[in-house]
C-alpha cells in the first residue's frame, strides 16, 4: 500500500499542475491536491476514514453532475458516439473536457476509497 499511495501522491500533484492551462484550475487543483495528500498520509500509515468519506461524497457528487451536464458523459455517449478522450490533449470539445473530469473524479473516488477500506482492516486489526 506504501508504493501505491507514493505512486498516487506522485500522480495526483502532476494532475494538479497540469490545470494550469485548464478554464477551471481553481476547482481541480484543489480535488487533486486533496487526493494527493490523503494518499501521502496513507503512505505513513496515517488513515482518515471521515474525511475519505467526505471526499468520496463530495466527488461522486459532482461526478454525478458530470454525467448529467449540457456537455456531459451522457451527451459523449450519445451525440459524438463515444469520440476519443486521448486523441489530443487540446480539450477543444467541451464534451471531451467533461468527460475526462468525471474520470478523473473517479480516479480520485477509486484511491480514497482504497485508503478507507485498508486504513478501517488496519484499525479493526489493532
Amino acid at each position: 500500500m506504501k508504493v501505491f499511495n507514493i505512486v498516487f501522491v506522485v500522480l495526483f500533484i502532476i494532475f494538479a499542475g497540469l490545470q494550469y492551462n485548464d478554464p477551471d484550475p481553481y476547482i481541480w487543483v484543489p480535488i487533486y491536491l486533496y487526493s494527493a495528500w490523503f494518499c501521502f498520509k496513507a503512505s505513513r500509515k496515517q488513515f482518515y476514514p471521515v474525511w475519505y468519506a467526505v471526499g468520496i461524497f463530495i466527488y461522486l457528487a459532482y461526478a454525478t453532475y458530470k454525467i448529467f451536464d449540457a456537455n456531459g458523459l451522457i451527451d459523449w455517449f450519445t451525440k459524438h458516439h463515444s469520440e476519443s478522450l486521448v486523441e489530443s490533449m487540446k480539450a477543444e470539445k467541451p464534451w471531451i473536457e467533461e468527460t475526462r473530469e468525471f474520470f478523473g473524479l473517479l480516479i480520485c473516488v477509486a484511491v480514497l476509497g482504497i485508503n478507507w477500506v485498508y486504513g478501517n482492516r488496519l484499525k479493526r486489526k489493532a
